[in-house]
């Protein structure tokens, strides 16, 4: 019996270094398994970083063409600035040449018939478009309009009363 039980002892430690030895190469083939993983794992992460990197790059070489877009067309924009107030004032300046060309004109106009007999002049102004008479008249003095229309036709004269009556000719510091 004591020979079984030390053979029993015997095989049941040897069943038992046996697992042992299983187990031991079980964990180290789990474990060389696991570093590859770990340097797969580690190969995705450097691709995952070169990744990154390029992108950061490309994104600041688009937000430094975009600055230097902004600035061309903050550029762009100040010269069209620029060129609108010249046009704004060249735009006034040939109005106010206008305005005295118009005044120059009207002036004469007015002398020609401020000089011409009431009824040579009342004649010509009969024969014209009312509004343009009318016009015209509005630059001569009342006592002169008043003699031209006296010789003028009713009609006309009255047309053309009212309208310097509309354009203020009657009033008291024309």
């Amino acid at each position: 019996m004591k020979k079984f039980l030390a053979f029993l002892i015997l095989f049941v430690t040897f069943l038992q270094a046996e697992n042992l030895v299983d187990c031991n190469q079980i964990f180290e083939a789990r474990k060389d398994e696991i570093l590859r993983e770990l340097d797969k794992l580690d190969e995705k992460q450097e691709e995952f970083e070169t990744y990154k990197e390029a992108k950061l790059n490309l994104i600041k070489e688009k937000e430094k063409k975009l600055q230097e877009r902004e600035k061309e067309v903050q550029k762009a924009l100040k010269k069209a600035e620029e060129y609108k107030k010249q046009a704004e004032e060249l735009k006034k300046k040939n109005e106010e040449i206008l305005k005295n060309i118009k005044e120059a004109k009207e002036d004469k106009i007015s002398k020609t018939y401020m000089k011409m007999k009431d009824s040579k002049a009342a004649s010509i102004l009969d024969a014209m478009e009312q509004k343009d008479a009318a016009r015209i008249l509005f630059g001569l003095k009342a006592s002169k309009i008043s003699k031209i229309m006296a010789k003028m036709n009713p009609q006309n004269a009255a047309t053309i009363t009212k309208l310097l009556e509309e354009n203020g000719a009657f009033e008291e510091n024309k």
